[in-house]
């Protein structure tokens, strides 16, 4: 079951780097830090 859980999230894993999901999440950390700060 642990194997199969592992399996699962690096297959969900290289999906979301496939379809450069990790641009957005960057783009969102970005915009809330400048907000943070009060840049943005």
């Amino acid at each position: 079951m642990k194997k199969l859980l592992w399996f699962l999230a690096l297959a969900l894993l290289v999906c979301g780097l496939y379809n450069r999901e990790y641009l957005l999440v960057w783009q969102k950390a970005m915009l809330i830090c400048l907000e943070c700060v009060g840049i943005g």
